[in-house]
């Protein structure tokens, strides 16, 4: 898996984000939330990703944007260290739930957090159905 975040990785169906909030499940690491579906894609791709800030506790959207930039960054280092096994595919949606601004260091170290707790939860998942 490369380094990239292209057009295709995106999440951008507004019926599949619906889906993934009414049905999907979450894991966070403050200041991330992570909430995710099993899904299928018709591309031959892992996860289609979106990003989300809150508007309540970001009112400029300069903030929100550069929060935005700092997710997507962190999000498209750290995808090939954590789903270059993974087999099934997945919808995601990162959540920043904090209400200070951070610095990508803080946005990194919480992101690999929430992907460690991500493959902790579907492997245990896998595991108590087997």
């Amino acid at each position: 898996m490369n380094f990239t975040y292209g057009k295709k990785e995106k999440l951008k169906s507004k019926k599949l984000i619906d889906q993934m909030f009414t049905e999907g499940q979450s894991v966070s690491a403050f200041p991330l939330r992570l909430v995710y579906l099993e899904t299928t894609f018709e591309e031959n791709i892992v996860a289609k990703t979106g990003v989300s800030v809150s508007k309540r506790h970001f009112k400029t959207a300069v903030d929100r944007n550069r929060i935005k930039r700092l997710l997507r960054e962190s999000y498209r280092l750290n995808k090939a260290t954590y789903f270059n096994n993974i087999t099934t595919q997945y919808a995601f949606m990162i959540l920043y739930i904090g209400k200070k601004k951070p610095t990508f260091l803080q946005v990194e170290t919480s992101m690999n957090k929430v992907f460690e707790k991500f493959l902790n939860k579907i492997s245990y998942e896998k595991n108590s159905q087997e």
